[in-house]
């Protein structure tokens, strides 16, 4: 339970990084909801894997570059879930405001990302 509300607390950094990230970029840059999104994304995946690797999991017992192309792999696959699922929300409903249709997304991509990150990444090599 306590990896869950750790893990809770990652994702809330990571969700605060991701909507604070798009909501300046969209307010302060031509850049498009799009755009914006990769780039928040990007941003909000490093804060987590920082916060997960010291606080959540414990450390896998494989090198920083394989536990982090793992984190990478399952990551970037959650990330094409939830922009996915952004970029389906903003298409097919145009009026929709790009911080709710990231709400949504996030969501709905959270749970892959617990699975992936407790039993792909940070799970021990004799596990």
């Amino acid at each position: 339970m306590k990896k869950l509300i750790r893990f809770a607390i990652a994702g809330g950094l990571g969700f605060i990084v991701d909507a604070g990230v798009l909501a300046a970029l969209l307010h302060l840059t031509p850049l498009g909801p799009f755009i914006a999104r990769l780039i928040a994304i990007a941003l909000a995946m490093a804060t987590t894997w920082a916060f997960n690797r010291t606080f959540t999991f414990d450390r896998s017992g494989r090198s920083l570059a394989v536990e982090g192309f793992r984190y990478g792999s399952v990551g970037v696959t959650a990330a094409l879930v939830n922009y996915g699922l952004y970029s389906a929300l903003l298409l097919s409903l145009p009026t929709l405001q790009p911080l709710i249709a990231m709400v949504l997304a996030t969501a709905a991509s959270m749970f892959f990302s617990f699975f992936g990150y407790s039993r792909f990444v940070f799970r021990g090599k004799a596990e």
